[in-house]
């Protein structure tokens, strides 16, 4: 899809900001294919996918936005703090829920073996979740001060970020998710989205709904939308997708990919 251009761009010194990416990385067409039967693996690579490309498309839109715009910082820094809030709510129901699963449902010999690399994600993680806290402290900070240096700040935070987030979602896709797909039981799984907290507004969870949906497969879409509470399809349908469209709108300059 072609982009237009954000409002309240400087000089042409950057390329203007593609607001998505391809709907599978190349990287991991092999989990493309056991998602279908593996849920858990879908739910964690539409997540992945989500949060690479939008972290990446703020650090964009950031270079791009006039650091004096209150409107425009506004609308930027709270979409970073809906991020991380969404990434941080993720991986505390990885670390306390989905991981502990996987580990009980292992063979002796597996859990051995995925010692290692549960401790690597929760390495990676804790880092991670250090880092989306300093960008939301340096987006209030854009937004208080609407300098050309705290705007740089920001961008240079979200890129930042962006390449940790690229980063630790391939090790997890290398590392995790295959174990996911050959031993995570469905009752488990089920299990894991039940205890799942989720304290994100109404409002925010059609947002990061419409978000995860628009780069999702045919039978990921369909997954998401079918595991949602009843009430949550009708607001979706009545009303979230176009508030949906409309944020997008605001926020990138052009109407979502899907």
């Amino acid at each position: 899809m072609t982009a237009v251009l954000p409002r309240s761009a400087p000089t042409s010194t950057v390329a203007i900001p593609a607001p998505r990416t391809p709907a599978d990385d190349a990287a991991s067409d092999a989990l493309a294919r056991v998602s279908a039967n593996a849920p858990a693996v879908g739910y964690e690579r539409v997540v992945h996918r989500m949060v690479r490309r939008e972290f990446r498309l703020l650090a964009d839109l950031a270079r791009w936005a006039s650091a004096d715009d209150a409107d425009r910082a506004a609308e930027l820094t709270s979409h970073a703090d809906l991020l991380a809030r969404v990434l941080m709510q993720h991986h505390a129901t990885e670390r306390d829920l989905l991981w502990p699963a996987l580990f009980r449902s292992l063979p002796g010999a597996g859990q051995d073996a995925a010692r290692e690399p549960i401790s690597e994600w929760s390495r990676r993680a804790a880092l991670l979740d250090h880092s989306l806290r300093d960008l939301s402290t340096v987006g209030r900070q854009w937004a208080v001060a609407l300098a050309p240096p705290s705007r740089a700040a920001f961008a240079r935070a979200c890129a930042s970020v962006a390449d940790a987030v690229e980063a630790a979602t391939e090790a997890e896709e290398r590392d995790l998710l295959p174990l996911l797909a050959r031993h995570l039981p469905a009752a488990e799984w089920m299990a894991v989205r039940r205890a799942a907290r989720n304290a994100l507004s109404g409002r925010e969870q059609m947002l990061v709904l419409g978000l995860a949906l628009e780069d999702a497969c045919a039978i990921d879409r369909a997954r998401l939308l079918a595991g949602l509470p009843r009430a949550a399809r009708t607001a979706w349908r009545v009303v979230g997708h176009r508030t949906f469209r409309a944020a997008t709108v605001r926020l990138r300059g052009a109407p979502p990919a899907a």
